[in-house]
């Protein structure tokens, strides 16, 4: 069997979840060609990544259905089993029509933001016509059953190697780690107001970058922090265990923004919990199936900087509370989240839906 695969830009820095589950599929001898509906990051490549690259043909920017005869040629005549795409928009608008040209099976993967770019009819109508949908959190997947569709929930995992415990740094200063896209939705600002509530040293690190950062580097101003918050720029995936070492705590203070946009799981939560670090985070989408309030890390209360603050300085003054959780977050994650059985789930799943 041989399964097409349509992404969004690829490879992405940020969308490890994605390359992990493609080199799943290709080491079971699964993949075929790769189509990006738009090009990926220019530089910075995850770990694994080049041995996909010549896979990969970007479309042009044309329309979706303009994008889908382009794959339907390239794919007539091939091998190809059946067609999967990585997102719910134009992805799988592009892979279905190119799956029902080439009269093979077709499906595709839920994710976050990505269910929300598509009215709920079509949604549905491109559930209904799926050889199967896989949504990587069960809020997404009751986001899709609201619309009607129907999704098996298979989660993103992470990688227990990579990711390992290692023991916390130096008390002083206090430090604590932020890591994603600065947009509205990582909640980062409130973080930084959390932070200026806080009585005592620290150092916060926001990494990532985005169209927020000045917005925020004028907010680190304004509360008073600059000497403590820094904004730095993104990591790549090699580079991420290092900065996890050199926190005691990892913040993932996430919101619905003005949009009703919101985060599912972000992939840091899973790798700060594997690296043996406390997260504390709010309690939006299916952040809580991993941070268990109390038991493998806190959970505060969504854009609230004060709840935040205190959330945070709990963790700050009792060292053996960061360890507790801590551990209890590592043996979740090897339980539940371990990046080998994870994609080993995914890959089979999709075997037997193209069967």
């Amino acid at each position: 069997m041989m399964l097409a695969a349509i992404t969004s830009g690829f490879p992405r820095r940020s969308e490890t979840f994605v390359l992990n589950e493609l080199l799943a599929l290709e080491s079971r001898g699964l993949l075929g060609p790769i189509f990006a509906t738009k090009p990926g990051d220019a530089s910075g490549l995850q770990p694994g990544a080049e041995r996909l690259l010549p896979r990969v043909r970007v479309l042009p920017a044309v329309s979706p259905s303009r994008q889908a005869r382009l794959v339907a040629r390239a794919l007539a005549g091939t091998d190809v089993d059946g067609v999967h795409a990585f997102f719910a928009h134009t992805p799988a608008e592009v892979g279905r029509e190119a799956a029902a040209r080439i009269g093979v099976p077709f499906g595709f993967s839920l994710h976050a933001r990505d269910a929300r770019k598509v009215r709920p009819s079509e949604l549905r109508a491109r559930a209904a016509s799926a050889a199967c949908v896989v949504a990587c959190n069960r809020d997404v997947a009751e986001e899709a059953r609201a619309a009607g569709a129907e999704a098996q929930v298979l989660p993103h995992g992470v990688d227990l190697r990579r990711f390992r415990p290692t023991p916390e740094p130096p008390e002083a200063p206090f430090t604590l780690l932020a890591v994603g896209r600065l947009v509205p939705k990582k909640g980062f600002g409130v973080l930084v107001e959390a932070a200026a509530r806080l009585c005592r040293p620290l150092r916060l690190r926001i990494v990532g970058g985005g169209p927020e950062r000045e917005r925020l580097a004028a907010g680190i101003q304004a509360a008073g922090v600059a000497d403590q918050v820094s904004l730095e720029p993104p990591v790549t995936h090699d580079e991420l265990p290092a900065a996890l070492a050199g926190a005691h705590v990892v913040a993932v203070p996430s919101l619905r923004d003005s949009t009703g946009d919101r985060d599912g799981l972000p992939n840091v939560v899973l790798e700060a919990m594997a690296a043996g670090r406390v997260v504390v985070a709010s309690d939006v989408g299916a952040v809580g199936t991993a941070v268990k309030d109390g038991q493998t890390g806190l959970l505060a209360l969504a854009g609230d900087a004060a709840y935040l603050a205190m959330a945070i300085e709990r963790l700050a003054a009792h060292p053996a509370l960061r360890a507790q959780l801590a551990n209890a977050a590592r043996d979740l994650v090897e339980r539940e989240f371990d990046l080998h059985a994870c994609t080993t789930r995914f890959a089979g799943s999709l075997e037997a839906a193209y069967a």
